[in-house]
């Protein structure tokens, strides 16, 4: 497979280059089942592959000798276990990266992330967020490739997250509101134009950040064992959605698929910059949330870092739970539609609305439930995410997912 000596297939002759040939094609599996914690064992790894045990282990070791995977070959056995342990499956805690990169309407972050969507290094984030989105990037990038340089990692491609929907395939920002940029920016040919000015490795990609955190959850978090997950999230500012099936995004025919926060939930509303009222985008929020409670936004905190402390600190005072109820039921409306449209086995909330859930979980299960056929014959399960910088671990995602599919051709064509 990676054709150098290997000392640990020395004496094995063709038996074990039969063997490694016979597992090429599992490569890519194994290491995604790896890579989502699915495989812990190299039993596990076995009977998850449907292939022999001395396959399994020349796949394994393969993904070792490409420093992707730890394999320890001598596991301790459990307390009152009987017969040999399996070798203990891990991602390698020094192998490679991706570089990470998400901007919003109050800053931008970068970080490095490796298999697992275990994060390596952060680089200080920047509050400040230039109309021009090459500035922007550029500045990003390069807080990346000081990363890179600083950790001494080797990195296979990079990922931009961003808060607007984003057209395929020419990877185009059609409506970044919140952040003052054109519509229409070509992201993606930007971000990977500053990659290679950087000098750093592998393909660039670009996609909308809840449709990034989704995947994430999906492969790390609240989502994982979910066959069709909606994700529902509020950041800084608007209202995203994001459907995952059978473990792929779908992004529909140009990337645009569930623009969620244009439903109406609210004829009666506040205005949106759709040029309807009332949807989802406008009414729950972070500014919508600080609006209903009479609060008067300040410059000094972000938006949702506004909102998350006064539902957190102050949620016995009248005022802040009257308006954290009037946006969880317009949340669960719009939820409660989603489910009669979709059918997800799974919804998981992230931002604000994770907050929300968290205040007041039965007021908002019961609304979708009341509001929704499906939910009325039997639930479906809301939950909060779970990771923390999901949008910057669904960014690292798509940097990694060339590797997932082809482990050996993705790392040896760059060397």
């Amino acid at each position: 497979m990676s054709g150098k000596a290997d000392p640990r297939h020395a004496g094995d002759g063709s038996t074990s280059r039969t063997r490694l040939d016979r597992g090429r094609a599992a490569l890519g599996p194994a290491l995604e089942l790896v890579h989502t914690g699915r495989a812990p064992t190299r039993a596990v790894l076995t009977a998850e592959l449907g292939v022999t045990r001395a396959t399994a282990g020349a796949v394994a070791a393969e993904l070792e000798a490409l420093g992707l995977i730890r394999v320890d070959a001598r596991p301790g056995a459990a307390a009152g276990s009987q017969g040999r342990p399996s070798h203990k499956l891990a991602v390698a805690d020094d192998g490679p990266v991706a570089l990470a990169a998400q901007v919003h309407a109050d800053g931008f972050r970068a970080a490095l992330v490796g298999l697992g969507g275990r994060i390596v290094a952060t680089a200080p984030g920047c509050e400040v967020v230039d109309a021009d989105p090459a500035k922007v990037l550029a500045s990003v990038v390069t807080a990346g490739a000081e990363l890179l340089r600083e950790t001494g990692l080797r990195c296979v491609g990079a990922g931009l997250a961003v808060p607007s929907a984003v057209a395929e395939p020419e990877g185009l920002a059609l409506n970044p509101l919140h952040l003052a940029w054109p519509a229409g920016a070509p992201v993606r040919d930007i971000f990977a134009e500053q990659v290679r000015a950087a000098g750093i490795d592998g393909p660039a990609f670009a996609a909308n950040d809840v449709n990034l955190a989704a995947l994430a959850e999906h492969r790390h978090g609240a989502g994982r064992g979910a066959r069709d997950l909606l994700c529902v999230a509020t950041g800084h500012r608007g209202v995203g959605g994001a459907l995952v099936l059978d473990g792929r995004l779908h992004r529909g025919s140009s990337g645009l698929a569930l623009e969620v926060g244009h439903l109406t939930v609210h004829p009666e509303g506040r205005p949106c910059h759709c040029g309807s009222r009332g949807c989802l985008d406008v009414e729950t929020d972070p500014l919508a949330f600080l609006t209903e409670a009479g609060r008067e936004p300040g410059p000094e905190v972000s938006l949702l870092q506004q909102s998350i402390d006064l539902i957190r600190h102050h949620y016995d005072d009248p005022a802040v739970r009257t308006a954290a109820e009037a946006i969880v039921d317009r949340l669960g409306l719009g939820l409660a539609g989603l489910v009669n449209i979709l059918n997800p086995d799974r919804i998981i909330l992230g931002g604000l609305h994770r907050t929300l859930l968290d205040a007041d979980p039965a007021r908002l299960r019961a609304v979708v439930a009341d509001r929704s056929l499906w939910g009325q014959s039997g639930g479906v399960p809301i939950l909060p995410c779970t990771l923390d910088h999901n949008s910057l671990v669904g960014a690292a995602e798509l940097a990694w997912q060339p590797v997932l599919d082809d482990p050996l051709g993705a790392l040896t064509a760059r060397g």
